[in-house]
């Protein structure tokens, strides 16, 4: 069954929620029966790869412009894999998910994972919004199986479009990778234990601006506070988050991966993640798996982790953030369990394999 992947930019090493869902997900799939190649952007590729632990990998130049480029992309992918004689076409994320019924009229079954109800980003304009929610109306119709990552948008499906049979597949979470690079955080002058993480992308509905707003106000001591992240696209938001983090004395790593952010996860005395838009976080599934304290907006897609009413805050309250900030720095450190048993990956790809058997 060969079986082609759009609507992420690519992997591996390349930032982005859907980028490591399909960077954990596929490796775990491919096999003589499965023959999975993934469509990437080229813009966003370092590398010369051709293959990712038996994924095969095609770029396709695609224009670097927040409103275009995933439609040009999967545009592309869709007459690409006809090319290729795909017999299934997955196509993640709701944007990209427009052009279904393109690719159900060239003669492919379509897969559809839908990752959130991205118009709901800060980011995006009326235009885009509308685009964004008429791709999640074409995915949802045309596709002829669906995948939703949380029950919220299993929710909007049935409510929306009474699609009544999508398949409920959560994000996974790898193995911690427990480690200590003490150069490195010498080079980023924090100490272990004394500072809280923030990881995600630099773009308004992550609410970074009132995670630096909130750790201005407490009394930090000698704690720091570091975000591991960047921005796809430089913009004003990003601009002056990063000029307000450096006054504040917030230390900005920029994107990373590998032994880095898993020695940044390891020694992290909480997490925070202030969204007010999720699909279902992989980064809070990460720092679950490191037994990290989390403090996290109590938006539908985080309170479906279901963890202790402490956790949360009431999004956009940073006076809130403030003092569970406050309160866990004045804590002794501590290590939790949680139950990570419906986020594992191994698990995870055999029900994608289920869904695409469906469709032999």
């Amino acid at each position: 069954m060969k079986i082609i992947v759009t609507g992420t930019r690519g992997i591996p090493n390349i930032m982005g929620g859907v980028e490591t869902h399909c960077e954990e997900l596929f490796p775990r799939i491919v096999s003589s029966e499965y023959d999975i190649t993934i469509i990437r952007r080229k813009n966003y590729v370092k590398d010369n790869l051709h293959e990712y632990k038996g994924v095969k990998l095609i770029d396709i130049e695609t224009p670097k412009k927040k409103s275009f480029e995933a439609i040009i992309h999967t545009f592309k992918a869709i007459i690409m894999a006809k090319k290729l004689h795909a017999d299934i076409i997955h196509i993640h994320a709701v944007g990209p998910a427009l052009l279904t019924p393109l690719a159900r009229l060239l003669g492919m079954k379509v897969v559809f994972t839908h990752h959130g109800p991205d118009y709901d980003r800060d980011k995006w304009g009326k235009a885009a919004k509308f685009m964004l929610k008429l791709g999640e109306r074409m995915g949802t119709t045309f596709a002829n199986e669906v995948i939703v990552i949380s029950n919220v948008i299993n929710n909007i499906l049935r409510i929306k479009y009474n699609r009544k049979d999508c398949h409920l597949i959560y994000n996974g979470v790898s193995e911690p990778e427990i480690c200590d690079l003490p150069q490195y955080f010498e080079e980023l002058g924090i100490e272990s234990g004394k500072y809280i993480l923030g990881m995600c992308r630099f773009v308004p509905e992550k609410n970074l601006h009132h995670l630096v707003e909130a750790f201005s106000q407490i009394d930090a001591k000698d704690c720091k506070l570091v975000l591991a992240g960047d921005t796809d696209f430089e913009d004003e938001y990003s601009l002056n988050l990063k000029k307000e983090a450096q006054k504040h004395g917030v230390v900005l790593t920029g994107f990373i991966k590998g032994k880095k952010l898993h020695s940044l996860l390891t020694h992290a005395r909480c997490f925070v993640l202030p969204s007010s838009h999720e699909g279902l976080p992989i980064a809070l599934l990460e720092a679950m798996s490191y037994k990290i304290p989390v403090i996290v907006s109590n938006i539908p897609a985080n309170k479906e982790i279901d963890l202790n009413t402490e956790y949360y805050f009431e999004v956009g309250n940073i006076s809130e953030l403030a003092a569970k900030l406050q309160a866990n720095i004045q804590e002794p450190i501590k290590r939790i369990e949680y139950n990570m048993s419906p986020y594992n990956w191994n698990t995870i790809a055999h029900q994608v394999i289920s869904v695409y058997n469906k469709l032999k």
